[in-house]
């Protein structure tokens, strides 16, 4: 079976949800901070299409492939998502590789970013380490959980939570630790404004309105970069 062709007649790449590219190119391109416009002209080609690529579930010729991967500083496997069900850290470690401790500025920084981390918390049933989508609202960090899921279990007590970041490619990453109080918010005017405020809904989806916040006692950061 011939190809799908994308708009100008180039052949594209057979994946099983040509759309997921788009969805990828468009977060990358976020998470740089670069505007549709600088990410095409990095790329070599028209905003146009680039448009085309994030909103239209269409395959991509895979020299636009490449040249986004590069103009992106990513990989074409990366915006296939090659590795998506494969844990981080599979690759060998770099060249000389160093553990740097990151001061606090940094720490928040890098905590700022948004995303999921990870809440530790001891339950009925033992210690449990659990994914959370987080945002940094007033300095705290703030989640949404469910009543009687086991992140709820947080609250009035001490936890940690921790967020990282790998670069497969470089063989790089970091980790920020938290130590702090956690806390259900129930204030209404506080609760609408975390609503308003917050990046992201759960990802699991669901009933997910009990708020959490974790006030930081201790930022703590590491990084591992590669020597020359």
């Amino acid at each position: 079976m011939a190809e799908k062709a994308a708009p100008g007649g180039a052949r594209g790449v057979s994946r099983l949800n040509p759309g997921d590219i788009g969805r990828r190119v468009a977060e990358r391109r976020r998470k740089l901070g670069l505007s549709r416009g600088e990410t095409a002209e990095r790329a070599g080609m028209a905003a146009n299409y680039l448009r085309y690529v994030e909103e239209q579930p269409a395959d991509s010729d895979m020299g636009a492939l490449l040249r986004l991967a590069g103009a992106l500083d990513t990989t074409v496997s990366e915006l296939l998502g090659g590795g998506v069900d494969l844990p981080p850290g599979t690759g060998r470690a770099g060249y000389h590789p160093q553990l740097v401790e990151m001061d606090r500025e940094e720490c928040r920084a890098r905590l700022t970013t948004h995303g999921v981390g990870r809440v530790a918390v001891t339950t009925a049933a033992g210690p449990a380490i659990l994914p959370v989508n987080y945002s940094v609202i007033d300095g705290a960090i703030v989640f949404r959980t469910a009543p009687d899921a086991a992140p709820a279990v947080a609250a009035t007590r001490e936890v940690a939570f921790e967020v990282d970041h790998v670069d497969e490619a470089l063989s790089q990453g970091w980790s920020v630790l938290v130590i702090g109080e956690a806390e259900q918010v129930s204030d209404p005017e506080s609760v609408r404004r975390l609503h308003e405020q917050a990046y992201s809904k759960p990802w699991a989806g669901g009933e997910r309105d009990v708020w959490i916040r974790i006030n930081p006692l201790k930022v703590t950061g590491r990084r591992i970069r590669v020597g020359t």
